[in-house]
């Protein structure tokens, strides 16, 4: 028997298996976290991806609102078509829906005094314009519009505006 067997008998007969039991454990551990990082990245990969879809929506939702400002009768005389859906890539991935409507009912909104304050009506129009894209990504904008025109005689100035005063009267 070598010396240290001798001094210390019951060493060897107490530490069968213990390593192996150790080895396990931290296996148990190691593998419990790599399952939790690949199941945190997959999460935050999916995340992404649903940040870039609602880009992509709202995007579409921007094309369409310079659709119908390019396209658009602003024309308070004529009438509004109905609401236009168009596919941007061919693919229905991305899309937008615009509808262009009048405000004020259609009315002249008259000028606040100041300068100029006779010479001209301005008509209000506002556009919807909704984007989708995939993974039911969605992005509604709204644009309002403001036409100026030649003065409606039938529309008088608003007089009265807190923090604007009429115009002075020259003194003779």
């Amino acid at each position: 028997m070598s010396s240290s067997n001798r001094i210390f008998p019951y060493r060897r007969a107490r530490q069968k298996g213990a390593a192996l039991v150790v080895g396990l454990l931290l296996l148990l551990v190691l593998t419990l976290l790599a399952i939790s990082g690949m199941n945190t990245a997959s999460l935050e990969l999916v995340m992404a991806g649903n940040t870039q879809f609602y880009q992509n929506a709202f995007q579409a939702a921007e094309t369409g609102i310079e659709q119908a400002i390019q396209t658009a009768d602003f024309n308070p005389g004529t009438s509004i078509e109905g609401p236009t859906t168009e596919d941007i890539d061919g693919t229905s991935n991305d899309a937008y829906t615009i509808s262009v409507e009048r405000q004020l009912n259609g009315a002249a909104q008259p000028a606040i005094w100041g300068s100029t304050w006779d010479s001209f009506s301005t008509y209000h129009f506002e556009i919807d314009s909704a984007g989708a894209s995939a993974r039911n990504a969605r992005a509604n904008n709204i644009q309002g519009v403001a036409v100026i025109s030649p003065a409606d005689s039938t529309v008088a100035p608003l007089a009265g505006v807190t923090g604007l005063s009429a115009p002075a009267t020259p003194s003779p």
